[in-house]
């Protein structure tokens, strides 16, 4: 699965020397300072850092998370506050009228939280196929979050805090499907159309009859 992150810590007292991507699954992988298609650029003369990468991830449970696990030498002060503009699985989907959680943790501000915690963002991961009129399919991923905030320690009894993102997929596929209205479905509803026209005409023109009737009876009792 394609993932797209942007994480910025603009408050984040951490070179990004130090700061890094680490991916693990259940397929045994664990890369640490993940590196290809990613990008880490200062903020607040060097004292901050913004970390955008695109990278993939296997249809089974895991977990990506931007620590500092991949420094040789770990910072003394460690402030894992942040920002999150992006998070998002597979194609972007630009279609009108297509609603959904595509970038669920988008906007997410954790400016004001504990400098030396940890944030745990528990995700499920929907899998969402788009086929529009000429039946061209893209496929993209919804997904709902859960998050908290704790303090971890090492062995060493350090702490090390860190922005982790556990994810697992649900069995169920949302599809949205795009077609033409039928001519039949058209036709239709201009009858209906037309037909609510005469029946409030009816309506209308019985009232007005009625009451002049009833008027009519009126003037009548009067000049008797």
């Amino acid at each position: 699965i394609p993932v797209s992150l942007g994480v910025c810590d603009s408050l984040l007292p951490l070179t990004p020397a130090v700061v890094g991507l680490d991916i693990q699954d259940e397929m045994g992988r664990h890369e640490v300072g993940h590196i290809d298609n990613s990008m880490k650029i200062p903020l607040n003369n060097g004292a901050g850092c913004r970390f955008e990468g695109q990278f993939s991830i296997n249809k089974v449970p895991g977990n990506f998370h931007v620590s500092t696990h991949s420094a040789t030498a770990q910072p003394q002060n460690p402030d894992m506050t942040h920002v999150i503009h992006k998070l998002s699985f597979g194609d972007t989907l630009q279609v009108q009228n297509v609603h959904g959680a595509f970038n669920a943790l988008g906007g997410a501000d954790r400016l004001t939280s504990n400098p030396l915690a940890s944030h745990d963002y528990i995700l499920k991961i929907v899998p969402t196929v788009y086929e529009d009129k000429s039946g061209k399919q893209r496929y993209s991923y919804q997904y709902t979050v859960a998050n908290k905030e704790y303090v971890a320690y090492s062995h060493t009894g350090r702490i090390i805090p860190a922005i982790w993102f556990r994810y697992d997929l649900s069995p169920i596929t949302v599809k949205y499907t795009e077609r033409r209205q039928p001519l039949y479905r058209f036709i239709t509803t201009i009858c209906a159309i037309i037909g609510g026209t005469f029946t409030v005409a009816g309506i209308l023109d019985s009232c007005i009859f009625t009451a002049s009737e009833a008027w009519k009876k009126i003037q009548l009792g009067k000049m008797h």
